[in-house]
């Protein structure tokens, strides 16, 4: 990737062979050795691991996928099964989960389609149809209501205006608008804020909100936090956060994960592995400035077992 800023790198001295190898010797007879596994998975590159996986099948004549899955088990094989899958891919398995069964983990929605790019969406949508049959949309229309659902079916079209021109009297307008639809009306117009914030430029955007604090006398989250409430809040504020700094999002994304009782695994394991090998250590920068402790002393104290190991490497190192 260009100007990767992951903490994961390609191995140099690099072996397909003697990686899947190792990984069968690490997965045969009683018994797993889960240092080796580690070991290969976090010394090596997404593209590299395609290649142990390939050589795994053509070699020793099993899938790696299904081997790890029957020998791994809980946030372990969660992590180390999503290292092994093409981004793309596990964005769309992380998308699928979060909708199909009982209930719908709205906040993973939120962030994979309020921090992706237009490219990577058009990818996310061309693999999900692939992989499920269904369109992303189709499944997003049929979990979701009202103008939470809409902002998502919005945000899935990967349709934002990428252009670099700044228009100073279409930024009062949206500016104003945006006023008049939420603090200067009773009750909210929240289609408009939907129109603005899903479609228009980052710099574009980041115009409206300076725009917006003259002319509100507050920044554009507190008044979203004072109009909306529940989904619609947390979409818009994940739109507005992305749009002025993405990394620090993901900080504050990991932090909450691991904040308070309990952890939230799915998304702690979503950010670590979806960001290892693109800018994790921008986000870990960002983690260290806004909380004033690091990642990796977070994650140690809230995680356990081999599971830590792994994001312990993902976070690459105490720094």
């Amino acid at each position: 990737m260009a100007g990767n800023r992951g903490t994961i790198k390609a191995a140099s001295n690099f072996s397909a062979d003697a990686c899947a190898q190792k990984l069968r010797k690490a997965m045969k007879g009683l018994g797993t050795d889960e240092d080796a596994i580690i070991d290969v998975v976090v010394n090596t590159d997404l593209a590299q691991r395609q290649q142990i996986k390939m050589t795994y099948k053509s070699t020793i004549g099993r899938d790696l996928i299904s081997d790890l899955k029957s020998e791994l088990s809980g946030n372990f094989e969660k992590v180390i099964i999503g290292l092994m899958t093409p981004i793309t891919l596990y964005d769309v398995e992380e998308l699928k989960r979060a909708i199909k069964g009982a209930g719908t983990d709205e906040g993973c929605l939120i962030e994979i389609l309020a921090s992706r790019t237009n490219e990577e969406i058009r990818r996310i949508n061309e693999t999900y149809r692939h992989q499920y049959g269904t369109s992303l949309e189709e499944d997003i229309v049929s979990d979701t209501s009202s103008v939470f659902r809409r902002i998502l079916v919005s945000l899935a079209t990967g349709n934002r205006d990428q252009s670099h021109h700044v228009d100073e009297s279409l930024v009062r307008q949206d500016a104003q608008a945006l006023y008049e639809a939420g603090e200067n009306r009773w009750g909210t117009d929240e289609a408009q804020f939907m129109t603005i914030l899903c479609m228009r430029s980052r710099n574009h955007l980041l115009r409206v909100f300076d725009e917006y604090r003259n002319i509100a006398n507050k920044d554009i989250t507190e008044s979203i936090k004072s109009e909306m409430s529940g989904d619609l809040e947390d979409a818009l504020l994940a739109i507005v956060k992305c749009m002025r700094n993405r990394t620090a999002y993901f900080a504050e994304r990991l932090y909450y994960s691991m904040k308070g009782l309990g952890t939230n695994d799915d998304t702690l394991i979503r950010v670590m592995v979806s960001r290892c090998e693109v800018d994790m250590i921008d986000i870990k920068a960002e983690f260290k400035r806004m909380y004033g402790k690091s990642l990796y002393s977070f994650i140690k104290g809230d995680t356990s077992g081999d599971y830590r190991k792994v994001l312990l490497h993902l976070c690459g190192g105490e720094d």
